[in-house]
């Protein structure tokens, strides 16, 4: 049966029709010419799918959106280019064969197909924003949508093709010039989707710009001198990246954790990246993370007391993230970290790197006195910085669970290790591996640190992801003397 002699019956119902015309994109999508046998090209049967593929494809389009994107109507404008090249070639297709009846039959074979593969899309994306798909797809799951799209349009060609018995210098021609179209199409709904983030230029204020040095003095004044021939321990925080709440979460949760449950209030220190906290905390530095590590180390007992540094931030191989715009900064290396460590005097250290990558600081940072800490191995990534999370997956595990129930850091760590495998297993992400290693001297110091941390003469206080409404329960003062220790956590993901 030719083009020429194709006759298209509506059936008596719309419903039918409509399932026809899905029956007939399914036949379509295999390179079945039984699609022209099935597809009831009405007009409204065009407007309805016309409407459905849009709203369809609107709907991924929110779905996919960043935090913050807002309709754009450029967008809509780009994505119905292509329907009406679609209903443009039915045209052409119908003068050429004398055939009325073929007008709709491309635009609603091709709409019924997006439809349907929007959908598909929307439904992968809501599982991809609930975390509820293996890792390894995300970067699958691109080429998958462009693949889809470039079948539909192609399997409408072939089985026009194949009807038509168009010769094959002009298929050539046709499909240069579709491929040729379909690039210009897509680079254009890339640069405009249906909801577009504006881009918004980061902007100092001017107060932020004078307040920044006298918080940074007013925290470092706060950081009170050890105790002679008590073991104190001290706590550094901070978060890298200012993009993401959940870094500047974490750091401010683990500080409420080692003020409260572990005795460093007045021996603690915060230093914050985030988009809103320029005019209440010092920002994170080189210099402001030298400065406080020079002040904790002359207020300590290099001796007897002990250190925790904490840092949350994205991380990559021997880097820790320090990012705050407009301000351009350095990132944070871990040779540089451990030189400054060791000018600022302090002598035992506990580090924990919970960040991607992060394994990659151990053989820089390890020394007799230090015990390393990290999320993942040197070559793996680490989980958990959502823009919805309070802590990542190892700060969680970590500092809100797995510190609450143990007395050591190494069964803290190892039950933390597990949760977190746990966890990444449901997801399917692959393992982050966490590492830990202990330096000789501290082997033998460690217990007796620990001892001093963990005193369970304190009062249990509530789990540092309650409500922040929670009473404190006043610690009294320890007066046990135990050896001396520095812990470093440096927290990036």
């Amino acid at each position: 049966m030719s083009l020429t002699s194709l006759k298209t019956v509506s059936l008596q119902r719309f419903s039918l029709n409509f399932a026809a015309n899905i029956i007939a994109t399914l036949w379509m999508l295999v390179g079945s010419t039984r699609a022209f046998s099935w597809v009831k090209p009405t007009f409204m049967q065009f407007a309805i799918f016309a409407l459905l593929a849009l709203g369809s494809n609107v709907l991924f389009s929110w779905l996919a959106a960043e935090y913050g994107s807002t309709f754009n109507e450029q967008g809509l404008v780009s994505y119905l280019i292509w329907p009406m090249i679609i209903l443009l070639s039915g045209i052409i297709l119908a003068r050429r064969a004398g055939n009325q009846a073929l007008v709709f039959v491309p635009v609603v074979l091709w709409l019924v197909a997006d439809t349907l593969s929007a959908l598909l899309q929307s439904l992968v994306q809501y599982f991809g924003s609930h975390n509820w798909l293996p890792e390894w797809s995300y970067s699958f799951l691109p080429v998958l949508f462009l693949v889809l799209f470039l079948w539909q349009t192609l399997a409408l060609m072939w089985i026009f093709f194949h009807r038509f018995r168009i010769p094959w210098w002009e298929r050539i021609i046709i499909l240069v010039g579709a491929i040729a179209l379909l690039t210009i199409w897509q680079r254009n709904v890339a640069d405009q989707p249906i909801f577009k983030q504006i881009p918004i230029e980061p902007v100092l204020e001017e107060a932020a710009l004078y307040e920044q040095p006298r918080l940074l003095q007013q925290a470092l004044d706060s950081i009170d001198p050890s105790v002679l021939g008590k073991t104190d321990w001290y706590f550094m925080g901070v978060a890298g990246f200012s993009g993401q709440n959940v870094f500047r979460s974490e750091i401010n949760r683990v500080r409420e954790l080692f003020d409260v449950r572990f005795g460093t209030s007045g021996h603690s220190l915060s230093l914050i990246n985030n988009d809103y906290s320029w005019m209440d905390e010092p920002i994170a530095t080189k210099t402001s993370i030298l400065r406080g590590l020079k002040r904790i180390g002359q207020q300590m007992d290099a001796d007897e007391d002990v250190l925790f540094l904490t840092l949350s931030s994205h991380g990559n191989e021997n880097i820790v993230q320090l990012a705050n715009p407009p301000l351009a900064m350095d990132n944070l290396d871990a040779s540089w970290l451990r030189e400054a460590l060791d000018d600022s005097g302090i002598r035992w250290r506990v580090i924990v790197v919970s960040a991607c990558y992060s394994g990659s600081f151990i053989d820089e940072l390890a020394s007799p006195t230090t015990v390393v800490i990290t999320a993942s191995a040197a070559d793996k990534a680490s989980f958990g910085c959502t823009n919805t999370a309070e802590m990542t997956y190892f700060g969680q595990a970590f500092f809100a669970e797995s510190l609450r129930d143990n007395t050591s850091f190494e069964s803290a760590f190892k039950d933390a290790r597990l949760r977190v495998s746990e966890k990444e297993n449901v997801m399917g992400f692959e393992p982050s591996d966490p590492q830990m290693v202990i330096g000789s001297l501290m082997q033998t110091a460690l217990p007796a640190f620990e001892r001093v941390l963990f005193d369970k003469a304190r009062p249990s206080v509530a789990s540092i992801t309650e409500d922040s409404n929670t009473t404190v329960i006043p610690i009294g003062d320890n007066n046990e003397v135990s050896p001396p220790m520095v812990t470093t956590v440096i927290t990036t993901e």
